[in-house]
Protein backbone atom coordinates (compact mmCIF):
# COMPACT_ATOMS: atom_id res chain seq x y z
CA UNK A 1 0.00 0.00 0.00
CA UNK A 2 1.04 3.59 -0.71
CA UNK A 3 -0.05 5.83 2.14
CA UNK A 4 0.15 9.62 2.35
CA UNK A 5 -0.52 11.13 5.77
CA UNK A 6 -1.17 14.88 5.96
CA UNK A 7 1.38 15.52 3.21
CA UNK A 8 2.21 19.07 2.14
CA UNK A 9 4.92 20.29 -0.21
CA UNK A 10 6.15 23.85 -0.60
CA UNK A 11 8.61 25.28 -3.10
CA UNK A 12 9.74 28.59 -1.60
CA UNK A 13 6.49 30.61 -1.52
CA UNK A 14 4.48 28.19 -3.67
CA UNK A 15 2.38 25.46 -2.05
CA UNK A 16 2.27 22.50 -4.46
CA UNK A 17 0.38 20.12 -2.16
CA UNK A 18 -1.61 20.80 0.97
CA UNK A 19 -2.61 18.24 3.64
CA UNK A 20 -2.99 15.25 1.31
CA UNK A 21 -4.33 12.02 2.80
CA UNK A 22 -4.47 9.11 0.38
CA UNK A 23 -4.23 5.31 0.32
CA UNK A 24 -3.44 3.28 -2.81
CA UNK A 25 -3.58 -0.51 -2.71
CA UNK A 26 -1.94 -3.03 -5.00
CA UNK A 27 -3.81 -4.37 -8.02
CA UNK A 28 -5.26 -1.23 -9.56
CA UNK A 29 -4.75 1.04 -12.55
CA UNK A 30 -5.29 4.56 -11.28
CA UNK A 31 -5.46 7.86 -13.11
CA UNK A 32 -4.24 10.95 -11.27
CA UNK A 33 -5.86 13.79 -13.18
CA UNK A 34 -6.00 17.56 -12.89
CA UNK A 35 -5.06 20.77 -14.65
CA UNK A 36 -1.50 22.00 -15.15
CA UNK A 37 0.07 22.95 -11.84
CA UNK A 38 -2.47 21.02 -9.79
CA UNK A 39 0.19 18.90 -8.06
CA UNK A 40 0.18 15.68 -10.10
CA UNK A 41 3.91 15.50 -10.85
CA UNK A 42 4.84 16.57 -7.32
CA UNK A 43 2.70 13.73 -5.93
CA UNK A 44 4.51 11.13 -8.04
CA UNK A 45 7.94 12.53 -7.17
CA UNK A 46 7.11 12.34 -3.47
CA UNK A 47 5.92 8.75 -3.82
CA UNK A 48 9.09 7.81 -5.69
CA UNK A 49 11.29 9.36 -3.00
CA UNK A 50 12.86 11.91 -5.34
CA UNK A 51 11.72 14.82 -3.19
CA UNK A 52 10.73 15.09 0.46
CA UNK A 53 7.47 16.44 1.84
CA UNK A 54 7.55 19.73 3.71
CA UNK A 55 5.10 18.16 6.16
CA UNK A 56 3.62 14.72 6.70
CA UNK A 57 4.73 11.20 5.88
CA UNK A 58 4.69 8.90 2.86
CA UNK A 59 4.92 5.12 3.22
CA UNK A 60 5.36 2.53 0.48
CA UNK A 61 4.57 -0.95 1.80
CA UNK A 62 5.24 0.34 5.32
CA UNK A 63 8.62 1.80 4.31
CA UNK A 64 9.15 5.54 4.51
CA UNK A 65 9.60 6.96 1.02
CA UNK A 66 13.13 8.16 0.30
CA UNK A 67 15.75 7.53 -2.41
CA UNK A 68 15.99 3.88 -1.37
CA UNK A 69 12.29 3.29 -2.07
CA UNK A 70 13.23 2.59 -5.70
CA UNK A 71 13.19 -1.09 -4.69
CA UNK A 72 9.39 -0.76 -4.47
CA UNK A 73 8.70 1.86 -7.14
CA UNK A 74 9.44 2.34 -10.84
CA UNK A 75 9.08 5.97 -11.86
CA UNK A 76 8.71 7.31 -15.40
CA UNK A 77 9.68 10.98 -15.41
CA UNK A 78 8.50 13.62 -17.85
CA UNK A 79 12.22 14.27 -18.46
CA UNK A 80 14.67 12.34 -20.63
CA UNK A 81 17.33 10.82 -18.39
CA UNK A 82 19.38 8.55 -20.65
CA UNK A 83 22.91 8.31 -21.98
CA UNK A 84 22.41 9.51 -25.54
CA UNK A 85 25.43 7.58 -26.86
CA UNK A 86 23.91 4.23 -25.83
CA UNK A 87 21.80 2.17 -28.20
CA UNK A 88 18.36 1.01 -27.04
CA UNK A 89 19.86 -2.41 -26.36
CA UNK A 90 22.72 -0.94 -24.33
CA UNK A 91 20.27 1.20 -22.38
CA UNK A 92 18.29 -1.90 -21.43
CA UNK A 93 21.47 -3.67 -20.29
CA UNK A 94 22.48 -0.60 -18.27
CA UNK A 95 19.13 -0.54 -16.48
CA UNK A 96 19.47 -4.25 -15.79
CA UNK A 97 22.79 -3.53 -14.08
CA UNK A 98 21.15 -0.89 -11.87
CA UNK A 99 17.97 -2.67 -10.77
CA UNK A 100 17.83 -6.25 -9.51
CA UNK A 101 14.13 -6.40 -10.39
CA UNK A 102 14.70 -5.48 -14.07
CA UNK A 103 13.41 -8.20 -16.42
CA UNK A 104 15.61 -8.08 -19.54
CA UNK A 105 13.51 -10.57 -21.51
CA UNK A 106 10.38 -8.55 -20.79
CA UNK A 107 12.18 -5.35 -21.78
CA UNK A 108 13.05 -6.75 -25.21
CA UNK A 109 9.47 -7.99 -25.63
CA UNK A 110 8.15 -4.49 -24.93
CA UNK A 111 10.85 -2.97 -27.16
CA UNK A 112 9.60 -5.15 -30.00
CA UNK A 113 5.99 -4.20 -29.27
CA UNK A 114 7.02 -0.53 -29.37
CA UNK A 115 8.69 -1.14 -32.76
CA UNK A 116 12.05 0.21 -31.62
CA UNK A 117 15.33 -0.88 -33.18
CA UNK A 118 17.63 -2.33 -30.48
CA UNK A 119 20.69 -1.10 -32.37
CA UNK A 120 19.56 2.51 -32.79
CA UNK A 121 21.29 5.09 -30.62
CA UNK A 122 19.16 7.05 -28.17
CA UNK A 123 20.44 10.36 -29.59
CA UNK A 124 18.95 9.45 -32.97
CA UNK A 125 15.50 8.64 -31.64
CA UNK A 126 12.62 11.04 -32.21
CA UNK A 127 10.90 12.54 -29.17
CA UNK A 128 8.07 10.06 -29.56
CA UNK A 129 10.42 7.09 -29.75
CA UNK A 130 12.33 8.28 -26.69
CA UNK A 131 8.97 8.30 -24.97
CA UNK A 132 8.42 4.71 -26.05
CA UNK A 133 11.83 3.75 -24.68
CA UNK A 134 10.93 5.30 -21.33
CA UNK A 135 7.81 3.12 -21.21
CA UNK A 136 9.91 0.03 -22.02
CA UNK A 137 12.37 0.70 -19.21
CA UNK A 138 9.65 1.44 -16.67
CA UNK A 139 7.37 -1.52 -17.38
CA UNK A 140 10.28 -3.98 -17.44
CA UNK A 141 10.80 -3.50 -13.71
CA UNK A 142 9.01 -6.05 -11.54
CA UNK A 143 8.08 -3.79 -8.64
CA UNK A 144 4.78 -3.36 -6.77
CA UNK A 145 4.21 0.23 -7.92
CA UNK A 146 4.69 1.78 -11.35
CA UNK A 147 4.36 5.56 -11.45
CA UNK A 148 4.14 7.14 -14.91
CA UNK A 149 4.13 10.91 -15.38
CA UNK A 150 2.62 11.83 -18.75
CA UNK A 151 3.82 8.68 -20.57
CA UNK A 152 1.85 9.57 -23.73
CA UNK A 153 3.42 13.02 -24.06
CA UNK A 154 5.07 13.47 -27.45
CA UNK A 155 3.65 10.25 -28.90
CA UNK A 156 1.97 10.32 -32.28
CA UNK A 157 -1.82 10.31 -31.77
CA UNK A 158 -2.04 7.55 -34.38
CA UNK A 159 -0.07 5.12 -32.18
CA UNK A 160 -1.32 6.13 -28.72
CA UNK A 161 -4.29 3.79 -28.88
CA UNK A 162 -2.17 0.70 -29.54
CA UNK A 163 0.36 1.71 -26.88
CA UNK A 164 -2.38 2.24 -24.30
CA UNK A 165 -3.71 -1.25 -25.05
CA UNK A 166 -0.19 -2.59 -24.70
CA UNK A 167 0.25 -1.08 -21.24
CA UNK A 168 -2.28 -3.43 -19.69
CA UNK A 169 -0.67 -6.54 -21.17
CA UNK A 170 2.70 -5.77 -19.56
CA UNK A 171 1.38 -5.19 -16.03
CA UNK A 172 0.66 -7.97 -13.53
CA UNK A 173 -2.36 -6.70 -11.61
CA UNK A 174 -2.04 -9.49 -9.06
CA UNK A 175 1.20 -7.96 -7.80
CA UNK A 176 1.42 -4.46 -9.31
CA UNK A 177 -0.37 -1.12 -9.33
CA UNK A 178 -0.05 1.47 -12.08
CA UNK A 179 -0.53 5.14 -11.19
CA UNK A 180 -0.56 7.34 -14.28
CA UNK A 181 -0.90 11.09 -14.88
CA UNK A 182 -1.95 12.32 -18.30
CA UNK A 183 -3.71 15.05 -20.21
CA UNK A 184 -4.99 12.40 -22.61
CA UNK A 185 -7.74 11.31 -20.23
CA UNK A 186 -10.15 10.03 -22.87
CA UNK A 187 -7.45 7.83 -24.37
CA UNK A 188 -6.62 6.01 -21.13
CA UNK A 189 -10.16 5.86 -19.72
CA UNK A 190 -10.54 2.26 -20.91
CA UNK A 191 -7.54 1.27 -18.76
CA UNK A 192 -8.52 2.84 -15.47
CA UNK A 193 -10.46 1.35 -12.59
CA UNK A 194 -9.96 4.32 -10.23
CA UNK A 195 -9.58 8.07 -10.73
CA UNK A 196 -8.10 10.63 -8.34
CA UNK A 197 -8.83 14.28 -9.11
CA UNK A 198 -6.45 16.90 -7.77
CA UNK A 199 -6.81 20.68 -7.94
CA UNK A 200 -4.62 23.40 -6.44
CA UNK A 201 -2.65 20.83 -4.45
CA UNK A 202 -5.67 19.18 -2.85
CA UNK A 203 -7.55 15.96 -3.57
CA UNK A 204 -11.07 16.79 -4.74
CA UNK A 205 -12.37 13.23 -5.02
CA UNK A 206 -11.46 9.56 -5.51
CA UNK A 207 -13.94 7.40 -7.42
CA UNK A 208 -14.11 4.06 -9.18
CA UNK A 209 -14.52 4.37 -12.93
CA UNK A 210 -17.43 1.94 -12.80
CA UNK A 211 -19.37 4.24 -10.46
CA UNK A 212 -18.65 7.26 -12.67
CA UNK A 213 -19.84 5.48 -15.80
CA UNK A 214 -22.81 3.50 -14.58
CA UNK A 215 -24.08 5.27 -11.47
CA UNK A 216 -23.44 8.85 -12.58
CA UNK A 217 -23.68 8.14 -16.33
CA UNK A 218 -20.63 10.31 -17.04
CA UNK A 219 -17.30 9.95 -18.78
CA UNK A 220 -14.21 10.69 -16.70
CA UNK A 221 -13.75 14.00 -18.53
CA UNK A 222 -17.36 15.02 -17.83
CA UNK A 223 -17.07 14.00 -14.18
CA UNK A 224 -13.78 15.85 -13.77
CA UNK A 225 -15.24 18.96 -15.44
CA UNK A 226 -18.13 18.99 -12.96
CA UNK A 227 -15.72 18.78 -10.03
CA UNK A 228 -13.68 21.66 -11.40
CA UNK A 229 -16.69 23.97 -11.78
Amino acid sequence: MIKLENVSKRYLTNTALKDINLEIKTGHIIGLVGSNGSGKSTTLKLMSGLIRPSKGNIFINNKKADRRICTEVAYLSELDVYYSFYTCEETIKFYASQFNDFNVEKAFDILSFMKLDPKQKVKNLSKGNRGRLKIVLTLAREVPYILMDEPLSGLDPMVRHSIVKGLISFIDLETQTLLITTHEIAEIEQLLDTVIVIKDGQILDVQSVEDIRYKQNLSIVEWMTKLYE
